[in-house]
């Protein structure tokens, strides 16, 4: 079912976001910044739906609260796939669990002629870290016959408590190979580069990279040894 016209949001992005129920797959490679720990690979089938305020792509949802003109306020839930466990690496050797959890909060976006412009608020609400993120990031659409090209840029800022539960060496933890480590505020930035297209298997198909560079607040943890890293992404989806 297309989605309705609406000038400020651009054709381009009308195009790539139709609405109706949904399956599909989703595929993340994460290259790692743990020590020993290459890669993160997540891979998830997907139920899903996409409506005028509501969207669910798996364990990902937003809710459009208010929308005015380009404007347009959302509540936000998303998984967060961090963490590690003894069986990860040699590094994480006697040390406690870090453990997947969810993020709740608000998000806010501005779209107009295929610009969008995004901020966002998530807490932890399992209780893992108890953490905050903070994002901005601006992206464009661009259009090639039936690919839509969308660069973007962005901004994250994760609260102490984040970086401490992810990346810090708690007292008991220290080993002589091992400092200790507490983790502060850190701001990370990134790129994205992403491509959609709905002309393969009569579905939608998205795929491309973001590659972060990580703020010293959380490379210098003993528990890391890049400050880089660089993930893919690919998600297929198939309206019923």
């Amino acid at each position: 079912m297309p989605v309705a016209s609406d000038d400020s949001r651009g054709e381009a992005r009308e195009r790539i976001e139709p609405e109706g129920f949904l399956y599909g797959i989703g595929l993340a490679v994460d290259r790692e910044i743990y020590k020993d720990y290459e890669r993160r690979v997540i891979l998830l089938p997907v139920l899903g739906y996409r409506g005028e305020k509501l969207t669910v792509f798996g364990p990902f949802v937003r809710y459009e609260v208010l929308k005015s003109g380009a404007v347009e306020f959302s509540i936000q839930a998303s998984p967060r796939f961090d963490g590690f466990d003894e069986s990860d690496s040699d590094t994480f050797e006697g040390m406690d669990e870090r453990k997947f959890s969810m993020d709740l909060g608000f998000g806010f976006e501005y779209a107009r002629d295929d610009l969008k412009f995004e901020l966002s608020s998530l807490h932890d609400v399992l209780g893992r870290s108890n953490g905050t993120e903070l994002s901005a990031g601006i992206s464009k659409v661009f259009r090639s016959g039936s690919l839509f090209i969308e660069p973007g840029i962005g901004f994250s800022y994760l609260d102490s408590r984040h970086v401490d539960y992810y990346y810090g060496v708690s007292a008991s933890e220290v080993t002589s190979f091992r400092p200790g480590f507490e983790g502060d505020d850190a701001v990370n930035t990134n790129i994205t580069f992403a491509v959609t297209t709905p002309a393969l298997f009569n579905g939608l198909t998205r795929f491309g990279f973001e590659h972060t560079w990580y703020d010293p607040d959380i490379s210098d943890s003993p528990l890391t040894d890049e400050d880089t890293s660089l993930s893919f992404f690919f998600a297929y989806s198939r309206f019923f």
